[in-house]
């Protein structure tokens, strides 16, 4: 397994995520998660594990996505758990993730939901 850089902050997650999603470095995009993590995508549906989020990354990467950096909501932090959120350039929603501060002083994500829409009034 090669080597990543750690997320030392909750908020730096979000800059490796772009870098090496577009490198198209799925086993990077995977090592930001925690083993039992649960991400929900594709929409409707959860994909549980970090070996299934690779599996589903290198998937999504092969055809050639480019994902721009969006600028992090402040972050919300209780102890060893933080709630990190981005709203996405073209406004069509949000992303949410929970992290996890690890043993070595690094956060990992647990639950992301890349995206979803607005409620509709």
């Amino acid at each position: 397994m090669t080597t990543h850089t750690k997320a030392m902050r909750p908020e730096d997650l979000t800059r490796l995520f772009v870098e090496r999603a577009n490198a198209g470095d799925a086993e990077g995009l995977a090592a930001l998660y925690e083993e039992d993590a649960v991400m929900a995508y594709p929409p409707g549906r959860h994909t549980v594990g970090r070996e299934a989020i690779r599996a589903l990354w290198e998937k999504v990467l092969a055809q050639g996505p480019h994902f721009a950096f969006e600028e992090p909501l402040p972050t919300l932090v209780s102890g060893d758990v933080a709630l990190t959120s981005t709203p996405p350039k073209d406004g069509s929603g949000a992303r949410a993730q929970v992290v996890r501060r690890q043993a070595d002083g690094s956060w990992l994500r647990l639950l992301d939901q890349p995206e979803f829409a607005p409620p509709t009034a």
